[in-house]
């Protein structure tokens, strides 16, 4: 125990407690500690380092030491503190406190509040503080003999010693060390990252996937989502109230109860929080609105999980949400034999989700979300998650690239924020957050069990919320409450419709290292990050079929053989033609989506001829600098294709006069042979 006092000689006493696997670390210069220059013995450590607390204005972090190899938590802590100690480029590497109360963490410097009293003289007050060795920092003028001082070097954890025989002297009013605590914000809980643009750790984090901007249009109000796991605690406050839950059921025990039965059944609890926690407590799901059906499950295979899915859609479910399926490989292991096993979809289960696509919401079909995998793996070995029928979602990280551990591949269809792990052999950068915060398991046998180990570090002191959920198991009930958002503005929509709205509402992250296709396509984040506000936007306008209500405009991008990608915004034109421009490739899109509107183009290049069909932010035409394009063409498609018409026109090279078309007709040569260079293009909708 180390003590302290505020309120002066008779003012209260309080205690903190040393955090054996807590080290905090200052660096001479602001950043990242693994950008520091440093030696290969303290590289070495830095991926047992997890940053629980950030103090940027004195390049201070608090780190949780986690277990490496057969090295407890609290070994690793002392070699840390032993190795960065001597690093050139680290002022400090220390022992950190906590308050044995709250579990809430106290960064002590070797610095002190000394207050003499008032009526000392100054000659006195200094040769006191000169007795002690202490150095005058600043004299604050809060108060009368209010000074700041620094302890000599070395002090360390005697600086709680040196402050009590402070404070025992006749001539002094107040001491105490001083004690930093993190500040803390008030609003959507501030680990909830994922839902907004917010600050952690004294970093701003703004990799989210704009959901609280969804949620002035709705929350996912009348929409039921089904979470099929290892089971709810269905008491937790966030799931309480209004209603909140509805047709639970065990499906291994047959009965109504789906609360956890075993010690290690909590993944249910944090992927129910995700996808719609009510926010009574400390965490918002991506639907707060939305009901809760938990359904208990057994083993891949078993009868338990087809007869999940069969209660689900029986029972109302709108959106199933599934964050588990075959093992995966170890993901840091690139030689485990199970990233190349095939894991077959059992008959029952395939049965099941055709089931719930085919029956479910009266035969528009359940949205079925599923977990792509965690072993950094093609998702292609796995069928659950590969199925056609079902949407597979990969994890991205807190700096918008690639979770180290997510599948990949094909299948993929979206990505959505969740954890991820340091992995310096793999060049992959240390996360800055330590996951995502949602519900957890109420007691002992929840990720966080509650307790001063609990606080600001893995959850909350009751027990009742974890902050480092991940996966893709996170990932996809994310992906299910946007899915319940969309489906909240628009019942109307089939499962289809859904999953080819979502493709249309995504983001392109790490644009440079995605590996986007022609198509928009990343193996790794599929269409890329569903961004929640254009999902609801885009759900919302699909049920707009009537020409008075329905407006559309053209956006995309035109590649030229100088300026590159220009943006083409409702009809605006594009190119530079001043020294002239050679137009080479297109990309068009409708905003907001459709389903049932679509917009197809393209391009007639010079002595080769018509480039291939493309459609809805597909590229078309030529990457050829040395070519040029003689015509344009465009046109629409789906049921409410008729209620508009299509109108371009292309600047034509020494033309003084634009060439136009309409529907499909060339604007500009639709002659390969023929033709001057287009220089330049406008394309726009008008109602029929």
């Amino acid at each position: 125990m180390f003590q302290y006092k505020y309120g002066g000689k008779d003012g209260t006493a309080y205690q903190l407690v040393e955090a054996k696997d807590l080290v905090v670390v200052r660096t001479k210069d602001a950043g990242a500690i693994e950008d520091i220059s440093m030696s290969t013995q303290a590289r070495e450590l830095l991926p047992s380092l997890l940053p629980v607390a950030g103090f940027p204005e004195a390049n201070v972090t608090v780190y949780k030491c986690v277990a490496m190899d057969e090295r407890s938590p609290t070994v690793m802590r002392n070699a840390i503190r032993r190795t960065l100690g001597q690093e050139e480029n680290v002022r400090f590497a220390g022992r950190v406190l906590k308050d044995p109360l709250t579990g809430a963490i106290v960064v002590y410097t070797e610095n002190l509040y000394l207050q003499f009293k008032a009526d000392l003289s100054e000659a006195k007050c200094r040769a006191i503080m000169k007795k002690y060795k202490l150095e005058v920092k600043e004299e604050l003028g809060v108060t009368p003999n209010a000074w700041f001082v620094a302890a000599p070097d070395g002090t360390g954890l005697k600086v709680f010693d040196l402050s009590e025989t402070l404070l025992a002297l006749p001539e002094v009013e107040a001491c105490h060390p001083e004690l930093v605590r993190e500040r803390k914000f008030k609003f959507v809980h501030p680990m909830q990252w994922h839902l907004k643009s917010t600050v952690i750790n004294g970093l701003t984090i703004s990799q989210h996937a704009t959901v609280e901007d969804a949620w002035a249009l709705t929350q996912g109000e009348g929409i039921t989502i089904a979470v099929l796991d290892d089971g709810v605690d269905i008491d937790h406050e966030d799931f309480s109230g209004n209603g909140k839950v509805t047709a639970p059921r065990d499906t291994i025990g047959n009965s109504d109860d789906p609360r956890p039965k075993h010690p290690a059944d909590r993944h249910g609890t944090a992927c129910a929080g995700v996808a719609c926690a009510n926010g009574n407590g400390k965490a918002w799901g991506v639907a707060p609105g939305a009901k809760l059906l938990p359904v208990r499950l057994g083993s891949i295979g078993s009868i338990s999980e087809t007869k999940a899915f069969k209660w689900a859609v029986d029972n109302g479910a709108d959106v199933i949400s599934c964050s588990w399926g075959p093992e995966d490989g170890a993901w840091w292991n690139p030689n485990d034999p199970l990233h190349f096993s095939q894991s077959r979809l059992p008959d029952s289960a395939k049965a099941a989700i055709e089931y719930a696509v085919k029956k479910g919401r009266g035969g528009k079909g359940c949205v079925v979300v599923w977990a792509a995998g965690n072993g950094n793996e093609d998702v292609k070995f796995d069928e659950y998650a590969s199925n056609a029928n079902v949407i597979a979602v990969a994890a991205c990280n807190d700096q918008g690239k690639r979770s180290i551990y997510s599948d990949f591949g094909e299948a993929v269809w979206c990505c959505f924020p969740s954890n991820d792990f340091a992995a310096p052999n793999m060049n992959h950068p240390r996360p800055l957050t330590p996951g995502i915060w949602t519900t957890d398991r109420q007691g002992i046998d929840g990720y966080n069990s509650g307790g001063i180990n609990a606080e600001q570090l893995i959850g909350d002191f009751d027990g009742k919320y974890t902050a480092t959920f991940g996966g893709t198991s996170s990932a996809c009930p994310g992906v299910a409450g946007v899915a319940a958002l969309m489906l909240s503005v628009n019942p109307d929509l089939t499962w289809q419709q859904v999953k080819e709205i979502i493709k249309n509402s995504c983001d392109q992250i790490d644009a440079e290292m995605g590996g986007y296709d022609a198509n928009g396509h990343s193996p790794f984040y599929g269409y890329g990050r569903l961004n929640a506000l254009k999902a609801v936007e885009n759900a919302r306008a699909a049920g707009q079929v009537t020409p008075q209500l329905a407006v559309f405009s053209v956006k995309g991008l035109a590649h030229f053989n100088k300026s590159e990608n220009v943006a083409l915004v409702g009809g605006t034109e594009t190119g530079d033609f001043s020294p002239s421009q050679r137009l080479l490739a297109l990309q068009l899109s409708l905003e907001p989506f459709h389903p049932d509107l679509h917009i197809n183009y393209m391009v007639m290049v010079k002595n080769v001829g018509a480039s291939a069909a493309a459609k809805n932010g597909e590229w078309t035409g030529t990457d050829d600098k040395r070519r040029s394009m003689v015509g344009v063409a465009v046109w629409l498609e789906g049921n409410v294709a008729s209620r508009f018409k299509v109108k371009y026109a292309a600047k034509i090279k020494d033309a003084t006069d634009w060439a136009t078309g309409e529907n499909g007709g060339w604007a500009g040569s639709g002659d390969k042979r023929n033709g001057g260079t287009v220089e330049g293009i406008k394309v726009w909708l008008e109602k029929a």
